[in-house]
C-alpha cells in the first residue's frame, strides 16, 4: 500500500564562509524566502558546521538547522556527541544531525586522517551512530533534561549497505542522486538508477514503525524559457550524457517556474522526495518554488 504524500519541506545548504554580519544576513534571507532548514556542509575550505549553525540560530527564529552532512571520518564519536548536545542546546532544540561517510580522499590526506576502504568507512559511520545513541541518552552529554526528544538523524546514502543502514537508523533518508567515482568525483544517477536505489531503501525499511522522510539534494536550478541554452554550460562536466539526458536527471531542475513546480511534484509522487535541499548559489532561484509549494 503506497505511503501518503508528506508535505514539502525545503532546505538550503550553505557553502561559502563569510564574516559574522554577512553570515547572519544570508541566514535571515533564507528564512525570509521560506526555507524550512538551513544546513552547513562538512568540507575543508567551507564553514565549520557547528559554530556556523549556532550563528544561524542567533540570526533566525523558525528554520531547523542541520549538518548536511558531517563526514564521519573527521569525527570521534565521543567528541561529536559533545558537539551535538551543545549545539542542540544553543540552537534551542532546532538541530538536525546529518551524517555520511565522506567521498573526497584528498580531504582526509590534507587533514592527516586515514581514508580507509568503503567497508571501513561504513563501519566507522555505524559505530558513530551507535555511540551517539548511547552517549546522547546519558546524562553526561545532556545540557538539557534527558527526556528531551533525540536530535533527528539524517544519513546521506547511495550504496547498498549504506541504504540498509539508513533504513534501520535514520529519521531522514538523504539520497545523493549520484554515485562516487574514483578520486571522489560524483557521477549523477539517471531517473531509472534512482528508482532502483529508492526501491532498495524501501525494501530495507519495510519493517519500520514510522516511515522516514526522504530527501534529495538538487544540484542545478535554473528558471528559464530556454532549457537547451541554460543547460549548455553544464554539459562539459557530464560529457557522457546528452543535453536531454542531463535535463532529465532527478538532481536537475531547469525550465519555467511552472515546469519546475510540476517536476518537483512529480518526483515526490515517483520517489517520495518531500524534503528537497538546494545549494547556496541556487537559494534565490529556487525561492519561487518554495513559495508556490509551501505547505502542500
Amino acid at each position: 500500500m503506497p505511503q501518503p504524500l508528506r508535505p514539502f519541506r525545503f532546505g538550503v545548504n550553505m557553502l561559502t564562509p563569510a564574516p559574522v554580519d554577512e553570515w547572519r544576513a544570508k541566514c535571515r534571507r533564507a528564512e525570509e524566502l521560506g526555507y524550512d532548514v538551513i544546513t552547513v556542509a562538512d568540507h575543508l575550505g567551507m564553514p565549520a558546521p557547528f559554530p556556523s549553525l549556532v550563528a544561524a540560530a542567533e540570526a533566525t527564529e523558525r528554520p531547523r538547522l542541520g549538518t548536511f552532512v558531517l563526514n564521519a571520518g573527521f569525527w570521534n564519536p565521543a567528541l561529536l556527541a559533545r558537539e551535538v548536545a551543545t549545539t542542540d542546546a544553543l540552537t534551542g532544540g532546532r538541530l538536525e544531525l546529518g551524517l555520511g561517510t565522506g567521498y573526497v580522499p584528498a580531504e582526509h590526506e590534507t587533514a592527516g586522517l586515514p581514508w580507509g576502504s568503503p567497508r571501513e568507512r561504513v563501519d566507522h559511520l555505524l559505530r558513530t551512530v551507535e555511540e551517539l545513541d548511547r552517549l546522547l541518552s546519558s546524562d553526561e552529554h545532556q545540557p538539557q533534561p534527558a527526556q528531551k526528544p533525540r536530535v533527528p538523524l539524517l544519513i546521506g546514502a547511495n550504496g547498498d549497505r549504506m541504504l540498509r543502514l539508513t533504513a534501520e537508523h535514520a529519521d531522514i533518508a538523504a539520497f545523493t542522486g549520484a554515485r562516487t567515482a574514483e578520486g571522489g568525483t560524483l557521477v549523477p544517477l539517471t531517473a531509472e538508477e534512482l528508482d532502483e536505489r529508492v526501491a532498495l531503501y524501501r525494501e530495507s525499511a519495510a519493517g519500520r514503525k514510522e516511515p522516514a522522510e526522504l530527501n534529495l539534494l538538487i544540484q542545478i536550478v535554473t528558471v528559464t524559457d530556454d532549457r537547451d541554452v541554460a543547460i549548455e554550460p553544464w554539459l562539459s562536466r557530464i560529457p557522457h550524457l546528452t543535453a536531454q539526458q542531463v535535463l532529465e536527471l532527478p538532481i536537475v531542475l531547469v525550465g519555467t517556474l511552472e515546469q519546475i513546480i510540476e517536476r518537483v511534484r512529480a518526483q515526490r509522487e515517483r520517489y517520495g522526495f518531500s524534503y528537497l535541499t538546494v545549494l547556496e548559489p541556487n537559494m534565490e532561484a529556487f525561492a519561487p518554488v518554495v513559495e508556490a509549494l509551501r505547505g502542500e
